[in-house]
């Protein structure tokens, strides 16, 4: 490590892998610190000092805990210790499906948030629900049936649905996607014919490029320090550094460690947790608007977001996917 390597330590929450539309959780985050080590050990003692729980590991929900919602505001206000340190991208996971999705199929990611925002509205909650499974299942990896059940499936809810909704717009996007049935088949043929490097369904290593992005902007090198996951394999990680490094991100290195040995990690993870349960009450109809204005400064511009109310999380009317989505698609 240079001298002028900035070291960031990252976590995540709210992960189901590839199962995006019948998860925990409508939203995926990945959080980011950059503080000394010793730095992080001070403010993670503060934590324990204010909460006082026997706990012996610390987790976002004991500062989501009503009676503690003080410590909450003490760490993300302005002035705080997370406060011009940290950062956190956000995944809306329907949109995220929807965007790989137009992007395989229709080879334009462009066409994601015109068929999400008129699916949505014109659909209906019950048929919208039909196609973001669909899709989930004719993307994933995983397959439990015949090897072309993903790709019939979904075709055959796709025509359903142009034929419920003939004359609307969402009707002929979805038009667009049923003559794409080609591109379907060559994707589930590469699936079969051996291991997928990249998933394209899972959100954690564009954000982790997103994050590398993001602390590297003003020309400095970056490493980051990341909580183990069986997601990274040393395969993964080898594929995230060279993707970084062919955008002109300054990825010097992302190393695995063990949450709890590492404060800077504690600390992405309470920051993960938080923004993640704070995104989901957005999106649930639970906004709480203080807490939103608190977490504002921290989110990404470069979220990956659908929803009108992302123009309270990230102060614009949503943001596109993160540059690496044809990479990922060609990875597998």
């Amino acid at each position: 490590m240079t001298w002028n390597d900035l070291e960031v330590g990252c976590d995540e929450s709210g992960s189901d892998g590839e199962n995006l539309t019948g998860g925990n959780t409508d939203v995926f985050a990945h959080a980011s610190v950059r503080l000394p080590v010793d730095a992080a050990a001070g403010y993670l003692r503060e934590v324990r000092d204010r909460i006082r729980s026997p706990a012996e590991e610390y987790k976002a929900n004991h500062l989501l805990r009503e009676k503690h919602r003080a410590v909450l505001e003490w760490l993300l206000a302005p002035g705080g210790p997370l406060h011009g340190t940290a950062h956190v991208h956000l995944t809306e996971k329907a949109f995220f499906v929807v965007d790989r999705t137009a992007d395989l199929l229709l080879g334009d990611g462009g066409e994601a948030l015109p068929l999400y925002r008129e699916g949505r509205r014109t659909l209906g909650e019950e048929h919208w629900r039909e196609f973001l499974q669909a899709a989930n299942r004719l993307l994933r990896v995983r397959n439990d049936g015949e090897p072309s059940e993903p790709a019939e499936r979904f075709f055959r809810t796709v025509d359903a649905l142009r034929r419920a909704h003939a004359g609307t717009r969402a009707a002929a996007v979805l038009g667009r996607l049923a003559a794409a049935r080609s591109r379907a088949d060559a994707y589930r043929a590469r699936i079969d014919a051996g291991p997928t490097l990249v998933p394209v369904l899972n959100p954690l290593l564009p954000a982790i490029v997103a994050t590398a992005a993001y602390w590297s902007a003003g020309g400095r090198r970056v490493r980051l320090v990341h909580d183990r996951q069986n997601m990274l394999t040393p395969e993964r990680i080898a594929w995230i550094e060279e993707t970084a490094r062919r955008s002109g991100i300054r990825l010097a290195e992302l190393r695995l460690v063990v949450a709890r040995e590492d404060p800077r990690v504690q600390l992405a993870d309470f920051l993960a947790g938080i923004a993640r349960k704070i995104a989901d009450d957005e999106l649930g109809g639970r906004a709480d608007p203080a807490l939103t204005a608190l977490l504002r400064p921290y989110v990404d511009a470069a979220s990956v977001w659908g929803e009108d109310v992302a123009r309270a999380l990230l102060g614009s009317a949503g943001a596109t996917c993160p540059e690496p989505s044809a990479d990922i698609n060609s990875a597998v």
